[in-house]
């Protein structure tokens, strides 16, 4: 396993935090940002195996933008998040949704092992609007998600800012930034992760991470 970035102090994760993801869903867009945690055991890198243990029985993607800070903040204004940024990465929230759904929170069923593919990485310099950006999750060659980081309900400086106010993050930290509408858990069919699968999230001027799906 080669990761394209050194293992995080801490992976911060924000839910709900797309307007077509909300709509897809039926619900009410957030007040403020929906905070959730992964283990960093859950990290991999590109062409790295999706492992779906044998306790997890719906295992969705989920299309993000990861943003991996270059220094230490606690307290920073919206107007100065954006200064701790290092780069920007493509990320796969993978989830197990059974496990999700009927613990009731989310740490579990979003963090097994391998569920948290990222890379490449790019530095913040060379991505001149981060909320301008097409993503896209495309499985076993049918596009399935097909949004813009316009559509995020939460700023990437907005984001940083509103977790600075309770914790220190620090250099090193990864924060994903929420998924867009496409999921499988709430495709019609339902079309989830199954071993033999083949899931690409191409974020543009950002890259694009592939990884194979397996059993354990």
């Amino acid at each position: 396993m080669t990761l394209p970035i050194p293992r995080p102090g801490k992976i911060v994760c924000v839910g709900l935090n797309y307007r077509d993801h909300a709509e897809e869903q039926g619900v009410d867009l957030p007040a403020a940002p929906l905070f959730f945690a992964k283990y960093t055991t859950s990290l991999i890198g590109p062409g790295d195996a999706i492992v779906i243990p044998p306790v997890v029985t719906k295992c969705d993607y989920e299309a993000e933008l990861g943003v991996v800070l270059g220094a230490t903040v606690r307290n920073v204004s919206k107007e100065n998040a954006l200064e701790a940024v290092a780069g920007y990465v493509v990320a796969n929230d993978v989830s197990a949704r059974d496990l999700q759904f009927a613990d009731g929170q989310w740490t579990r069923g979003k963090s097994p092992d391998t569920f948290c593919p990222v890379g490449p990485l790019v530095p913040a310099a060379e991505v001149r609007d981060p909320h301008a950006l097409r993503i896209r999750a495309i499985l076993n060659g049918e596009t399935m998600q097909d949004s813009t980081t316009a559509n995020l309900i939460f700023g990437i400086d907005e984001v940083i800012s509103y977790a600075s106010q309770t914790s220190t993050l620090e250099a090193g930290d990864l924060i994903l930034t929420g998924t867009p509408a496409g999921v499988g858990v709430f495709r019609d069919p339902q079309r989830l992760l199954r071993p033999g699968d083949e899931i690409t999230i191409e974020i543009d001027g950002v890259g694009t991470l592939t990884n194979p799906v397996t059993g354990a």
